[in-house]
């Protein structure tokens, strides 16, 4: 969890850079009932197909993200949010450049 975003406000889209060729990643909260981490993807990066025990949401902040769910492709968009529900494989791939926020449930 990091300190400096406690009772301030955040812009997330702000919160996170892109680096060539990688996928950076910053934890928001991290407790045993809830993750939300921030994601920046270049362009061509991705996460391959894989499932969890819990629901996700995701949120694009900025670009536009190919999001698999299970054997169907989304492609969402700056302002769109999609959940993946646990249990089902999913991927995740950058269209081009692109911000997320991804709060994970585990309760």
């Amino acid at each position: 969890m990091l300190n400096n975003f406690f009772n301030l406000p955040i812009n997330l889209t702000n919160s996170i850079e892109y680096s060539d060729g990688s996928i950076v990643s910053k934890a928001i909260i991290d407790k045993p009932g809830v993750t939300i981490t921030l994601f920046a993807f270049d362009k061509g990066q991705s996460l391959s197909k894989h499932s969890t025990p819990f629901d996700a949401l995701v949120q694009i902040l900025d670009g536009e993200a190919e999001i698999i769910i299970d054997e169907t492709n989304y492609a969402i968009k700056t302002g769109e949010a999609i959940i993946m529900p646990a249990n089902i494989p999913h991927a995740v791939k950058a269209i081009n450049e692109f911000k997320m926020l991804l709060s994970m449930i585990k309760e």
